[in-house]
């Protein structure tokens, strides 16, 4: 586990250099574990139309495979819930289902968990197990929980860890739920994504203990949420940046499939838009998005004449919001118990008139049975999403 000593130190390196890397004893685990290990049978890597070449640990030239390993960027590792670049002889199509995170998220997010000697952590996520080693090493095997939900993934994560000469606690079931057994937990970090912070890590973190999880269901738009736990299991903090993580399988959206028209073929309303949807597009529009119409997601498609079409579906609240160019501006189309568009517009321009600020500015409380999140200063860009 010597031969790329050089690559993870000039990895460190990187990491220190950009600001993302800036305590002494994560220095040393990013020096200590190696990428490589927990990479196996292989990767894929993205290629012209979408498909991906698959590059196997055992076949791939010693150089390549290192210079992969730690490269600043994600690697798919398993592709439609199934695949791994071992079974494929050829370029390949399909959606990543598992994947090594680029080491900048995976360290920027250990940094901002500010563990301390001793902290039980609780990992929703542990993919192919990269940043539980990170932790491991950091605090030792028997300080870290680590939940999967594909069993395939947490094999091939327990066989790298105890490789890697980490016998920590790998649990495979649904990491919604926590891991009971192990609680309470002084840190609880997520590297999936989740439509908000499910009540069970709640209970499962001592008060004062911190949960780190990306929320959000779209694959962008989404932000990293720190909170901290009270004493009366209530939860309360900020969005600290950007993130983007694949979300949690119980989680997955399911793209809308037949015949679009149909289910726009009875709108209750139709008007010019005061903002163009194509703001939805943008990181922080369509977080706003998300939190003013929860279960909306945004669609895009085209007409055999060429224009771009936009849609916003609520499948569960069966409503949509299907937008048509002129060329000068938009026109909206709105149907179903909901205005989604109404609510989301709404949104953005009380967004715009406080000045377009970050992500960074929303904060969260979480109570047993609702979820607020607002912009301080602002009455207008507040939300309470009651979960029953």
């Amino acid at each position: 586990m010597t031969e790329t000593a050089s690559e993870r130190r000039a990895l460190a390196d990187r990491l220190e250099k950009t600001g993302v890397l800036s305590t002494p004893r994560w220095r040393a685990a990013v020096e200590a574990v190696p990428r490589e290990l927990f990479l196996n049978p292989g990767v894929f890597l993205p290629v012209d139309g979408g498909r991906w070449r698959p590059v196997t640990a055992v076949g791939a030239d010693p150089a390549e495979w290192a210079e992969i390993a730690y490269s600043d960027r994600s690697l798919a590792t398993q592709l439609d819930g199934h695949l791994t670049a071992d079974q494929a002889a050829d370029l390949v199509t399909g959606v990543p289902t598992s994947s090594s995170t680029t080491p900048v998220t995976v360290v920027g997010m250990l940094e901002s968990l500010e563990v301390e000697d001793g902290h039980q952590v609780l990992e929703i996520g542990t993919g192919t197990g990269y940043s539980s080693a990170l932790m491991c090493h950091r605090l030792g095997e028997d300080n870290v929980t680590t939940v999967e939900v594909d069993p395939d993934v947490a094999a091939r994560a327990d066989a790298a860890l105890e490789t890697a000469g980490f016998s920590t606690w790998t649990v495979t079931g649904d990491g919604l739920l926590g891991h009971p057994r192990r609680a309470p937990y002084d840190r609880v970090i997520a590297t999936c994504a989740v439509r908000r912070i499910p009540h069970t890590w709640i209970r499962q973190t001592k008060p004062g203990g911190v949960i780190l999880a990306t929320i959000g269901s779209w694959p962008y738009g989404t932000g990293l949420a720190k909170v901290t736990v009270g004493e009366d299991g209530t939860a309360e903090g900020r969005i600290i940046g950007r993130s983007s993580f694949m979300q949690a399988r119980a989680q997955a959206v399911v793209p809308p499939a037949g015949d679009l028209s149909a289910r726009t073929a009875y709108p209750d309303s139709e008007r010019a838009t005061k903002v163009a949807p194509v703001m939805l597009q943008e990181w922080m529009p369509a977080f706003l998005a998300q939190l003013a119409a929860p279960g909306a997601h945004l669609v895009r498609a085209s007409t055999r004449e060429g224009p771009e079409l936009l849609y916003l579906f609520d499948p569960e609240r069966e409503s949509f919001a299907q937008f048509t160019s002129d060329g000068d501006g938009w026109t909206v189309r709105q149907g179903g118990p909901v205005a989604l568009w109404d609510d989301i517009e709404q949104a953005l321009t009380a967004w715009q008139d406080t000045g377009s600020p970050d992500i960074t500015a929303v904060q969260l409380q979480i109570e047993n049975k609702a979820h607020a999140y607002g912009i301080e200063g602002s009455p207008s860009l507040r939300w309470h999403h009651r979960l029953a």
